[in-house]
């Protein structure tokens, strides 16, 4: 399924948009194909493998967040249409706001109204008194059902996670192949030469807000290898992730855009346009990106670090996603 795809994940790598890419593709049955091109980092030796971690960015959202969450509601911790005030009842406290009545479902799906992004790193102190300022700021907050994709959400999603189980992000349990924090630097691929830190982003998040929230949060800093991702969204396709009540709500449509946090087939939609309906997508901003078509039976992901060594440049990963996307669908011979 990946002869095509694979010409066009090379050509990338080889006319220099991209630095490296890891491309993979896993059907129902358990058959898997990989293909990976490039460096991980230009300036050091090393080639990208399966087992390259990359700073899967955004990915932290629907891999990491919304199964965590669900997990709550299994286990009758939190209900999808649960205010925010159940969990974090200091949340803008004395301020008259709307956020305390704002629902997980409603952060979930990015129709709480909060903004999509702001500089928490430049307000500077520790990740424990950041935690604390993020939670009295004073967020302007949108009517319900503005569809505006926030990073402020999921990070508040982090927090109800932290404060339900009594532990940072940093420290739940992972499946094979993810991590927060790395340990081994050498074995990431690259990011960005960051100005902010003055050095160049490997092994460490290149989210500046994850950053300095402690390098796990709701909405960011999960790494992982093209064979972890492979092996998680099998297993989540195949129900062994989520309870089936779980995936069944995970996959429902919650509006025109998106299911649980997962976006789902529209116009120029990130997976290409020869996907089945069934299909929900994901990206990161580093580069990274993973689909499931469940009507065919087959998920792929493709994780480049298209910010290396900056992310001020036209790299055509937008296309790239679509066109490999469209190829995979193509070859299918379901």
């Amino acid at each position: 399924m990946l002869e095509q795809a694979t010409q066009l994940v090379r050509g990338a790598v080889e006319t220099g948009r991209i630095p490296g890419a890891a491309l993979g593709v896993v059907r129902l049955d358990g058959f898997t194909e990989m293909f990976c091109a490039g460096v991980k980092n230009l300036q050091k030796p090393g080639v990208v493998e399966p087992e390259t971690l990359f700073d899967l960015a955004s990915l932290t959202k629907v891999l990491f967040t919304v199964p965590q969450i669900l997990y709550l509601v299994e286990e009758g911790l939190a209900d999808l249409d649960d205010p925010l005030s159940r969990f974090l009842p200091e949340l803008a406290w004395m301020q008259g706001s709307e956020l305390p009545r704002r629902t997980l479902r409603e952060l979930l799906t990015h129709v709480s109204g909060l903004p999509a992004w702001e500089a928490i790193y430049t307000w500077g102190g520790e990740s424990h008194t950041l935690k604390q300022r993020v939670l009295q700021h004073r967020w302007e907050v949108g009517p319900v059902g503005t569809h505006l994709y926030s990073d402020i959400g999921y990070i508040l999603l982090g927090l109800v996670l932290e404060r339900v189980r009594g532990q940072n992000l940093a420290s739940f349990s992972l499946p094979e192949g993810f991590c927060f924090n790395p340990t081994r630097p050498e074995d990431c691929a690259a990011t960005e030469q960051d100005p902010w830190r003055g050095r160049t982003m490997q092994g460490e998040v290149h989210d500046e807000n994850c950053f300095a929230l402690g390098g796990a949060t709701g909405h960011a800093g999960l790494f992982g290898s093209l064979k972890g991702v492979l092996a998680y969204v099998h297993r989540l396709m195949k129900g062994e992730v989520l309870s089936p009540a779980a995936l069944a709500e995970m996959r429902r449509p919650q509006h025109a855009e998106r299911a649980l946090g997962w976006l789902i087939p529209q116009p120029a939609f990130s997976g290409g346009s020869l996907c089945s309906r069934a299909t929900l997508g994901h990206t990161g901003f580093t580069g990274t990106g993973v689909w499931m078509d469940f009507e065919r039976g087959y998920a792929w992901a493709l994780l480049t670090h298209r910010v290396h060594p900056s992310r001020h440049r036209e790299t055509g990963i937008l296309e790239l996603r679509r066109a490999v996307g469209n190829a995979i669908a193509a070859a299918w011979k379901g």
